[in-house]
């Protein structure tokens, strides 16, 4: 017998007000019992699950997020992330049009954005 992972559940500060930030990120909703001030917070469709801690974010994640955007380039995806409250960590885009950009969501935790799949085929 195996296992498989059911969430990947991220430490927080405010667990629902970062679910809605990556639940806009994603495009996928927050489970529907989820509430303002609720200790957890779950976007099923993406396998994230956030949590209440007590303890800040001091330092750089163990384990991050990659994105690829699906119906917009990279660049596009970077500036309506940061629009929805993310911020630019570090810029590893490159002339040719390759590299990614390493963001932070609005509680510190990094993430990075590639290009998309058409980016790559073109």
């Amino acid at each position: 017998m195996t296992s498989k992972i059911r969430h990947v559940t991220i430490d927080s500060a405010d667990a629902h007000g970062l679910a809605k930030f990556w639940s806009a990120v994603l495009g996928e909703p927050l489970h529907e019992d989820d509430r303002p001030g609720d200790e957890e917070a779950l976007i099923e469709g993406a396998g994230l699950l956030f949590v209440t801690v007590p303890e800040r974010k001091t330092v750089k994640n163990r384990v991050h997020l990659d994105l690829q955007p699906q119906d917009r380039t990279r660049d596009e995806e970077v500036d309506r992330l940061l629009a929805l409250g993310a911020t630019l960590v570090a810029d590893h885009r490159r002339p040719d049009g390759s590299g990614w950009a390493l963001l932070a969501d609005p509680e510190g935790n990094e993430f990075c954005v590639e290009r998309s799949a058409a980016e790559r085929a073109g």
